[in-house]
């Protein structure tokens, strides 16, 4: 009998793959990326919120009766100390302050009468042609000239005071509001009448409030600095210590304003358990960076550590046992260990327990990584993780992209078919 050649090669198939056994082949590790943590000099922050307030803020009133005359400003801009602001009509003060002035005259030439009278009065009676009754009389009379004289000066200092200020000026450098109450209107009728206002801040202030644990810290370093700086009580007032401090707006990234700790209050808030304090910073740009009424975030520099270990903030996760990291040991194989945190610099978590120098923290792969499991490692350096790096990285990334994209395409095809007729050459060039 005779068998097809299909089916004797099949059937010579079967028969050698019957002797064969199905054994499970293990799946190789799977692949992480690992670094060793970054060991730098660090700066240890106490990080605060806070608003900005102006340095100066003085409303400007009418301190005297009248109407309105002219508003001598423009409303937003800047103005020194003296500007003329408003004018308030002065005719009725000029009218009292010329009133006065006469009543000076008239307490001036009464007292000269009452001294010629008090002359002659004395002569006659001297001569005791004349009676003593008469010659105290011209005495009293003196005196009371006199003191009508000092009424009428104090008049003329008022009304010349109350004439000054129809003309209302600026009693400090800064920023004029815009005005409350237009030319014609009746101001200071019952009342002071708030005209407008003008805002000095620069520099600016900044109030924030420290609990109790971060004031203990801030007490030791303000001590410290005294201590180096040799400050002894009797300086109080003329010199002391300078605490920096660092504020950023909710639009900016980092701290980019630099100023001083400037002011703290005399005691803890017993309700609240926090010290207000106070810091001052420059804000001399125009248009200015910081206005009043500002939310702020600070910072102030607490001490600095030589050797702080430095891991990516995406090598760490979290569970209810708390924060941790992922690690490999000699053998490969991966290692959960519990951490506790520090600050955040520049895209790097500062590992302030749970880690040591030279240990391999996995930083990419964390998915694939068990526990107990072993891993295939590949090495990067933990610096090209940081925010600053991948930042460039990216930036020279788009740069290519955007280059490439202006290309035009028969220069790419040609750029393409010379860098092919040049490796040729240098191939042929190699062959013996």
């Amino acid at each position: 009998m005779k068998f097809p050649l299909l089916t004797l090669v099949l059937l010579a198939t079967l028969l050698a793959g019957c002797g064969q056994k199905n054994e499970y082949a293990e799946p190789p590790p799977p692949k992480v990326t690992v670094a060793e943590p970054l060991v730098k000099e660090v700066t240890d922050y106490l990080e605060f919120t806070g608003t900005t307030e102006a340095m100066e803020t003085v409303e400007i009133r009418a301190r005297v009766k009248g109407f309105l005359q002219s508003v001598q400003f423009t409303a937003g801009e800047r103005v020194k100390q003296g500007d003329l602001l408003y004018v308030i009509d002065p005719r009725e003060y000029e009218a009292e302050l010329a009133a006065t002035e006469a009543e000076l005259a008239s307490a001036k030439a009464e007292l000269k009468r009452a001294k010629t009278e008090t002359n002659r009065a004395r002569r006659l009676y001297q001569q005791k042609a004349g009676s003593e009754s008469d010659m105290v009389k011209w005495q009293g009379e003196q005196g009371i000239a006199d003191a009508a004289i000092l009424r009428a000066e104090a008049k003329i200092v008022e009304a010349a005071l109350n004439l000054s200020y129809t003309q209302v000026v600026a009693p400090i450098d800064g920023r004029v509001s815009r005005t409350l109450v237009d030319p014609g209107n009746l101001v200071g009728n019952s009342e002071a009448t708030l005209l407008t206002t003008v805002v000095d801040y620069n520099p600016i202030y900044a109030y924030y409030n420290l609990n109790e644990r971060d004031l203990l810290m801030a007490m030791e370093l303000y001590k410290a600095q005294v201590k180096e700086l040799g400050i002894t009580p009797e300086d109080s007032g003329v010199k002391k210590a300078q605490i920096p401090l660092y504020l950023g707006l909710a639009n900016e990234e980092g701290y980019p304003h630099q100023g001083m700790v400037d002011f703290a209050e005399t005691g803890v808030d017993t309700e609240t358990g926090t010290l207000e304090m106070r810091g001052v910073f420059q804000n001399d740009k125009n248009p200015p960076d910081l206005i009043p009424g500002l939310f702020a975030r600070l910072r102030m520099p607490i001490r600095v550590r030589q050797d702080a270990l430095l891991v990516s903030e995406r090598a760490i996760g979290a569970d209810q046992g708390g924060q941790y990291l992922l690690l490999i040991n000699q053998e490969n194989e991966v290692e959960k260990r519990l951490i506790r945190t520090g600050q955040l610099v520049d895209g790097l978590q500062v590992i302030e327990e749970g880690l040591k120098p030279g240990e391999q923290v996995i930083v990419k792969g964390l998915q694939r990584a068990r526990p107990g499991a072993k891993v295939t490692p590949e090495s990067i350096d933990m610096t090209s993780l940081t925010t600053s790096a991948e930042q460039a990285a990216a930036e020279q990334e788009q740069a290519l992209t955007t280059a490439e994209s202006k290309t035009p395409p028969g220069t790419a095809r040609r750029e393409q078919a010379e860098d092919e007729t040049e490796a040729t050459n240098t191939a042929a060039a190699k062959t013996p």
